[in-house]
């Protein structure tokens, strides 16, 4: 039992999950759940109960029981006491007080990450302003690397997302030229498949592939599409840069989307196994989004951002190059409006950080959802002010085949611009060889004989 007392008033909560679920702050997905606070004196109630609980109970009392959910096991059997050591006398208050403090700097919150459960980072993000998640999210180093070096401080990224409705090669072509042209894709060139035969996908691996091998691209592919098809493809002698899947913070879900920690562990495998990564090995690609666990009835009464931070826990397990929140992705019944996608996104940026994971974020929203362009500048902005892995990049930033609105290359040149921002080193180098970029990096009008415009058209002959 945790207690609180507000004026004349004392408020009572019976569990740790129940304490975290109102303490979150309000979100259309959680009173859906009937797991909100309902009301803000409520919920500050809990806020001040939450401060007060020692870090130590978040491994003594697991949100989700250890006995029925793999996700808690892996949480609480991969745990590093010794990581955890220098903050295990502190209460959730504290943490935050030590977070924002000189002493947690970068060096020190890289000792401590793998001594962090998502469950206490999910804690400390709730009694935590805006302005201390992007702070804290600041300090934190993450880097990893492929064909490529991602996340090095001062650095931003870009996913090249060059989606078409009917996956023809040749709209996918251009734009990719389109994306390359503006300096994007040092994340990886990612194809969202309309489709999940497995002839058309290998066709896309290889049309990816021999464009990164034939202008010597030091980027990545990937074609996401679900886990079991990308092993099929890899037995089946296709090129596959990176293994991607959609995952999510409990057992319960993760079975909904067809996936165990055991096939991830045989997926990453078996793209270890075919050594294409030049600089590094870090192979998976994963996608999180808060309301995954609520939207498949498996959110065991835990509140949607506290099973968010748990899916990171499975990410970090598999040591991947890249991991983003879609935030806005799956709709206004989790995320209703433009306030709660910035404080969700900036919420999952800080927690994944703060676990040591690349945590890269598709700034965007559904168009039934009260949000707008505004709203994802607002967004991009403090994530990138925050030290944001990468970000997505899609032709006018509507995605055509997802239906769904996210962020531009234009988007990718302002923030550059505004926070002086550099691409991947080795992609850097790249633009500047290829003539896209001028010797201060910036953008260089593309000639008409320029060898990638021409490559398209010998696509289109």
């Amino acid at each position: 039992m945790y207690q609180a007392t507000l004026g004349q008033r004392g408020y009572r909560f019976g569990d740790l999950r129940q304490l975290m679920a109102k303490a979150s702050p309000a979100r259309s997905g959680d009173y859906l759940a009937e797991v909100a606070a309902q009301s803000a004196e409520e919920r500050m109630a809990a806020r001040i109960a939450l401060a007060d609980v020692p870090l130590k109970a978040f491994l003594q009392q697991p949100l989700v029981p250890y006995e029925q959910d793999e996700v808690t096991r892996l949480i609480i059997d991969s745990h590093d006491a010794v990581a955890f050591a220098p903050i295990s006398h502190l209460t959730v208050g504290d943490f935050r007080d030590w977070l924002l403090s000189e002493q947690a700097d970068s060096a020190m919150l890289a000792q401590v990450a793998a001594g962090i459960t998502p469950e206490m980072a999910a804690a400390v993000s709730k009694i935590m302003r805006n302005q201390d998640l992007i702070l804290v999210a600041k300090k934190c180093r993450v880097v990893t690397r492929f064909r490529n070096t991602i996340g090095l401080p001062g650095h931003l990224s870009v996913r090249l997302q060059p989606n078409h409705p009917t996956d023809s090669l040749q709209g996918i072509a251009a734009s990719m030229l389109d994306g390359l042209l503006y300096g994007s894709g040092d994340a990886v060139v990612g194809i969202n498949p309309a489709s999940d035969s497995l002839p058309l996908l290998e066709k896309l691996n290889y049309m990816l592939d021999d464009v990164i091998q034939r202008f010597s691209i030091p980027t990545q592919s990937c074609v996401l599409t679900h886990v079991t098809n990308t092993l099929r493809l890899m037995e089946r002698g296709t090129p596959v840069d990176l293994v991607f899947q959609s995952i999510a913070g409990t057992e319960a879900a993760n079975r909904g989307f067809g996936i165990s920690l055991a096939l991830l562990a045989e997926a990453q495998q078996a793209a270890l196994s075919l050594k294409r990564g030049t600089l590094g090995d870090n192979v998976m690609y994963f996608e999180t989004g808060q309301g995954s666990c609520l939207s498949a009835n498996a959110h065991h009464g835990v509140d949607q951002q506290t099973c968010e931070a748990r899916a990171y826990a499975v990410a970090r397990h598999f040591s991947p190059l890249l991991i983003n929140t879609v935030v806005g992705f799956i709709g206004p019944e989790y995320l209703y409006d433009g306030k709660q996608i910035i404080r969700a996104g900036l919420e999952d940026h800080f927690c994944g950080k703060l676990l040591g994971l690349p945590l890269g974020c598709d700034v965007c929203y559904t168009n039934h959802a009260e949000a707008d362009q505004d709203d994802m500048d607002t967004l991009l902005t403090l994530l990138a002010a925050a030290g944001l892995t990468f970000l997505i990049g899609v032709p006018g930033a509507d995605d055509i085949m997802l239906n769904y609105q996210s962020t531009s290359f234009h988007d990718a040149l302002y923030i550059r611009e505004l926070l002086g921002l550099k691409h991947a080193p080795e992609f850097a180098a790249w633009l500047a060889a290829m003539n896209i970029t001028d010797e201060r990096g910036r953008l260089r009008d593309a000639a008409a004989n320029h060898p990638l415009l021409l490559a398209l058209q010998g696509e289109r002959t």
